[in-house]
């Protein structure tokens, strides 16, 4: 309701989410992973997925679910969406800040 209702002010593109988010540790079950998977495309959207801290999943009853995967696992036309996958290697348990790796996964993208 509340992104319609947005519509009237913003032409909204993009999807940003962070999972597992920061600084809480919070991560998205697979369910909730498809939610948002089907909410972007259902809405036209780009989804950006910070997925950087996919390492630092210490609870054991939690699982880390990419967006990536899970939207290839759904099928057509789910796995088509345009997505933006980022991981880093200097975010890991490790403590390895100071390294500054990082990279971006991009699928899907239309080049209009």
């Amino acid at each position: 309701h509340a992104y319609k209702k947005s519509l009237n002010e913003f032409n909204t593109r993009v999807l940003c989410v962070i999972n597992p988010g920061n600084p809480t540790g919070q991560v998205l079950s697979r369910d909730n992973v498809e939610e948002i998977i089907k909410f972007a495309y259902k809405n036209k959207l780009f989804l950006l997925a910070d997925e950087v801290y996919q390492d630092n999943v210490y609870e054991t009853d939690l699982k880390f679910h990419s967006f990536k995967s899970v939207m290839k696992s759904m099928g057509e036309p789910y796995s088509q969406i345009e997505l933006c996958s980022f991981h880093s290697c200097s975010k890991g348990y490790m403590g390895e800040c100071g390294l500054r790796g990082g990279y971006v996964e991009v699928l899907n993208v239309d080049p209009k």
